[in-house]
């Protein structure tokens, strides 16, 4: 009688996996439970004979017999309730509750993201830790880089959210598609206009090293596009200091006066709130505001009329998926379905916001 192939994968043993793999069984073992004493080299040779041989151990049997407790180490900006990086929290702290059962624990770890140096400080926390896995946004790309480097060399995982950067090793990554999103927004600015003359892009002031850029890819999206349709159009730069509220009115009152004749207005990350106020006590007929996710007080500029367009994502799914993510890969040596998971892009209006 011929045996299936579900039945001889099911007669497959860790010592067909070392073979295979050309290592000890002991080194299989670790690889299987995670134990950090592999080489990246090592660990990926016998992942690969476990996906060629499509060996299935008895991982949750396992799990309760070593009582491994699997850190995942999540990185963020700090911040305060309702705002973009909170959200985002919320999502690591819902999906460190839905993974608990497999062993796996989430810790976040928090820094000033207008300091480079308090990132490069919670990067060396995160190594000194010896984390399982790690999830971080990239706000700052070159220190991002260095870390990520000596995570790949220590044989961590990690997974991107909110943006990427384009390096070898990244697992997966959760957010939006940030070029395609600054795309979108300047078809949304600028749909049935014959001629935009100017268009003003708020920015936030950030680290004085100019290190951190995060919306780089989305304003060349935006760029490209403009570019595109309305070669002529002026782009303008206007920065303003989230920290400084009672200077943004100022700065806003200055770029006008300058400007008079500005009816498009975006801004690329979570903050349009910070001008929406402004907008509206100095309404112009023909205005067009665009920003982007559904925090509260975006969503009261929407509903207000101050803002046109909020391009939105579900905050919370990218977090909590790049746990779960992470998690079968380290404790399940369950290989992501995709790289790269790009979240929706939801246009939302006032007319349409009610029942997001």
């Amino acid at each position: 009688m011929e045996t299936s192939v579900m039945e001889e994968n099911k007669n497959i043993t860790i010592i067909d996996v070392a073979r295979r793999a050309g290592v000890s069984k002991g080194t299989v073992d670790r690889v299987l439970h995670n134990r950090g004493e592999v080489s990246a080299k090592s660990a990926e040779k016998v992942r690969q004979a476990i996906r060629d041989l499509d060996y299935e151990p008895n991982l949750y049997a396992s799990l309760l017999a070593t009582r491994k407790n699997h850190v995942i180490a999540c990185l963020l900006p700090r911040s305060v309730k309702g705002e973009y990086w909170d959200k985002l929290r919320n999502g690591f702290v819902q999906g460190g509750e839905a993974v608990s059962n497999l062993g796996a624990e989430v810790k976040i770890f928090e820094y000033d993201q207008y300091d480079p140096e308090s990132f490069a400080a919670v990067c060396s926390q995160v190594l000194a830790s010896e984390p399982a896995g790690v999830v971080l946004p990239p706000l700052f790309k070159n220190d991002t880089l260095l870390f990520t480097e000596k995570l790949h060399k220590a044989g961590v995982p990690y997974v991107y959210v909110d943006s990427r950067l384009e390096d070898e090793h990244y697992l997966a990554y959760f957010g939006m598609p940030t070029y395609r999103s600054g795309y979108l927004c300047a078809y949304l600015l600028t749909e049935r206009c014959q001629d935009v003359p100017k268009v003003a892009v708020i920015r936030i002031t950030r680290d004085k090293t100019r290190r951190s850029d995060p919306t780089i890819d989305r304003r060349a999206g935006f760029s490209d596009y403009m570019q595109e349709m309305f070669p002529d159009s002026e782009i303008i730069n206007v920065f303003i200091n989230p920290n400084e509220p009672d200077e943004i009115a100022q700065v806003l009152d200055v770029f006008f006066a300058e400007h008079p004749d500005v009816r498009f207005v975006v801004m690329f990350n979570s903050r349009i709130h910070l001008v929406a106020p402004y907008l509206q006590a100095h309404p112009v007929e023909g205005r067009r505001v665009i920003g982007f996710d559904d925090l509260d007080l975006n969503m009261e500029a929407l509903s207000s009329g101050a803002v046109t367009v909020l391009i939105a994502q579900h905050t919370e799914a990218q977090s909590s998926k790049a746990v779960a993510t992470l998690v079968d890969y380290v404790v399940l040596h369950k290989e992501p379905g995709k790289r790269d998971n790009y979240m929706h892009m939801d246009i939302l209006t006032s007319l349409n916001q009610e029942n997001y």
